[in-house]
């Protein structure tokens, strides 16, 4: 693999039964990213999808947006982490689905409401005192995105495009893993993550370098299309 593309999957269903599945819009962001891409000539030798449904339903999206065959390969090591599950840690009301939305609708805010809530929690998992208490530490979630990161590059052909449908979150750490050699930029590139934001990474002679981060050029000319949630 010589150039990868990871792409965050379109804007789920924030505030549904089920989040995982995208949006009427996140299926119209992912489909508007492969005519994108298909404008620009950019055909991926492979996509390799996370094992969550809304990462499949965007591969799906971006796949009818090119009008190309494309074969799909899934590494689940590219899921998000379990955001629920690190906030219920840190806020047990939140185990409740009804008493959770109920306490960000009193806010009259709930996006920005979740948002402060979600930070809060994040930064607790992050700090790397409670690791006992979680399902998946931060130190395991960013180890198994750095071997999925590592296995990108071996796949495909050895001078080809691969194409990495994921998360804010694994594709946050792989870039703070490329720029800083750590996790230490994760919590500020995860924030400002576009739903079918695409990082570009370049495999040469000195391994893989960012080239650029969260692009999202394919829905700035349309504000319905620019979502971070």
């Amino acid at each position: 693999m010589r150039i990868g593309y990871l792409v965050r999957h379109g804007q789920a269903s924030f505030g549904k039964k089920d989040y995982d599945a995208l949006s009427d819009l996140g299926h119209l962001q992912a489909r508007v990213l492969g005519r994108e891409l298909a404008a620009r000539e950019i055909t991926p030798d492979l996509i390799i999808r996370g094992g969550l449904r809304r990462h499949r339903e965007t591969a799906d999206g971006i796949l009818q947006g090119l009008e190309q065959h494309v074969p799909v390969a899934v590494d689940e090591d590219w899921d998000e982490f379990d955001f629920q599950h690190v906030m219920e840690v840190h806020k047990p009301l939140y185990r409740s689905r009804a008493l959770m939305l109920a306490d960000l609708a009193r806010t009259r805010q709930p996006k920005a409401a979740f948002q402060a809530v979600f930070e809060e929690a994040t930064a607790r998992w992050i700090g790397g005192g409670h690791d006992e208490e979680y399902d998946e530490s931060f130190p395991a979630f960013a180890g198994r995105v750095e071997g999925a990161l590592e296995r990108m590059t071996e796949r495909g052909p050895e001078k080809g495009t691969v194409l990495v449908v994921s998360s804010g979150g694994p594709i946050g750490l792989a870039a703070s893993l490329l720029l800083a050699g750590d996790t230490s930029l994760w919590g500020s590139l995860n924030r400002v993550a576009v739903n079918t934001g695409v990082t570009k990474v370049i495999h040469g002679r000195t391994g893989l370098n960012l080239s650029s981060y969260n692009s999202h050029t394919h829905v700035e000319h349309d504000r319905e299309l620019l979502t971070y949630r």
